[in-house]
């Protein structure tokens, strides 16, 4: 529940005095915000309690004890319900609450104290109560900041600051960096914006600084492996995929995704790439983390392999909520297969691990990017390609005659910088038919290394005479890639070709619009 739900709830809660009142949450200052503005507006007198300050009031600060163990405060209660009614307590540093412990058994009887004198023991904590706890009240979580209360915190630190800095941002910026901030709380939110206004300004460009920010909020990233991306990344051909990718970029403004939520559609979830190895799916996943500025990270199925019941389902779960709370982000699951394929699988493992894979794909509401990559697409069960599993699939071939010579460009001059010109990159393109970028890239990058090593002149002929003396994937693997080839055939989108309509609109420079109405 947001902030105002969970107010509206626990109103209700303290109103009818329900004995034991759980407040599920991270932000226990934020909770406590929260049961001010209800103390206020009640005129309900709570008392809270913390390790720092024991018993105080919660409005006036005002101390009734300066017992600051937890059994003790608890002690505390039970003398005070003795001979009181109507009290409200606020626990605040709890622990040891989540199974059956002697302090859990210890509450549970205050708690049936508490009904006895219509009072009410609210307690705030981040692990789930054990459920003879539970069974004696009620729990509400309060859940992080939605992307309506971060806008209002932002411009709420900024607005004293509108006159003393340069502040570029605008209405849509600050809306922009709420949803990149989507997944943390309150009071990480306010240090992230105080770190920017410490610096003496804020620009438009620490939008894409923003987007790292979380980095170091969560340094430990269960199931997942930060993936840094080199600042001068590039990889040549795939020019259907880079269009797609180009269109749906369009769609991660704030205005954008406003209408696509007044229309009931979801922000794009992902894509999978599938195709022949060495032919740029892994490197697309960098590109497009480097294309979009979004953080990159990798889930690798096989480091959430458990030994135990039920193992490998939660650390599958963790490592999809730690993606969320670092959204927007880019999760690369590359070779999905390995994975999720199901081969000699008798403990329904991977049934149960593709489920809530395809659960989690389908409801979730982050901004989280799905680039999933595949060689053997025929391993994967059936319903992970079903249409609208992911928004597209795409066939990555050997690079055509255009994007070699593309590559090859790009890796004459990366590794040997070299520009070489139009007749011999051509006469490169010509011995290097059903060669994959891979193969290209191991061919230069080794005419690098000898020239590193003093063994080797760079000349065109000796750069023609490493390529004449190289075997191509394809030589070795044809009757695989052409395999692969005919499954992908009238299956997949390819990413190397634009549509047709696209073709149409570059020869007419329009299009007809379609009546809708």
């Amino acid at each position: 529940m947001n902030y105002d739900e969970t107010k509206k709830m626990l109103t209700q809660y303290l109103l009818a005095r329900i004995p034991l009142i759980g407040i599920n949450t991270i932000e226990k200052t934020r909770s406590l915000e929260l049961l001010s503005e209800i103390a206020k507006e009640t005129n309900m007198n709570m008392k809270v309690h913390s390790m720092s300050k024991g018993f105080t009031n919660l409005l006036t600060q005002e101390v009734y004890s300066n017992e600051k163990l937890l059994m003790g405060a608890l002690d505390y209660i039970v003398e005070e319900l003795k001979t009181s009614e109507n009290q409200i307590y606020i626990l605040s540093d709890v622990s040891e609450l989540n199974e059956e412990t002697f302090t859990a058994r210890y509450l549970v009887d205050i708690a049936t104290l508490a009904e006895q004198k219509s009072s009410s023991i609210i307690i705030i904590t981040a692990e789930p109560l054990w459920v003879q706890l539970q069974r004696q009240g009620m729990v509400v979580d309060l859940a992080l900041p939605t992307e309506e209360e971060l806008f209002n915190i932002i411009v709420e630190n900024l607005r004293p600051y509108q006159k003393q800095i340069r502040i570029e941002w605008d209405i849509n910026d600050a809306k922009e960096a709420a949803n990149i901030l989507l997944g943390i709380s309150k009071i990480e939110v306010k240090n992230v914006i105080s770190a920017l206004i410490a610096k003496g300004s804020i620009l438009k460009n620490d939008l894409i600084d923003l987007r790292f920010a979380k980095d170091s909020l969560f340094s430990n990233i269960n199931g997942l492996e930060k993936i840094g991306v080199e600042e001068n990344i590039a990889y040549g051909g795939l020019e259907g995929l880079k269009k797609w990718l180009d269109e749906k970029e369009k769609l991660l403004t704030p205005e954008k995704r406003e209408e696509m939520k007044k229309r009931g559609i979801k922000p794009p979830r992902g894509i999978l790439l599938m195709g022949i190895p060495g032919c740029g799916k892994s490197l697309s996943a960098k590109a497009i983390a480097k294309r979009w500025r979004r953080p990159l990270y990798r889930l690798d199925f096989a480091t959430i392999q458990g030994r135990y019941v039920g193992q490998s389902e939660q650390q599958l779960k963790e490592a999809f909520e730690t993606a969320e709370h670092v959204s927007p982000c880019i999760l690369w699951i590359d070779e999905i297969e390995k994975g999720l394929s199901g081969t000699n699988d008798s403990s329904g493992v991977t049934t149960r691990l593709i489920g809530q894979f395809l659960f989690w794909l389908q409801e979730c509401s982050k901004d989280v990017f799905v680039v999933a990559t595949a060689n053997n697409v025929k391993d994967l069960p059936a319903e992970l390609l079903r249409k609208g599993r992911f928004d597209e699939i795409f066939f990555v071939d050997l690079p055509n005659a255009d994007e070699r010579k593309e590559i090859i460009e790009l890796y004459l001059n990366k590794y040997l910088g070299v520009k070489a010109s139009d007749t011999f990159v051509d006469e490169l393109v010509n011995k290097t038919e059903n060669y994959s970028g891979s193969d290209i890239e191991s061919v230069i990058r080794n005419i690098a290394y000898r020239n590193i090593a003093d063994v080797l002149e760079i000349s065109e002929d000796s750069i023609k005479l490493a390529f004449e003396n190289s075997i191509s994937m394809y030589t070795t693997n044809r009757e695989k890639i052409e395999d692969i080839r005919n499954w992908a055939k009238d299956r997949t989108r390819h990413a190397s070709k634009i549509d047709t309509i696209n073709k149409e609109e570059k020869e007419k420079g329009e299009i007809e619009h379609l009546e809708i109405f």
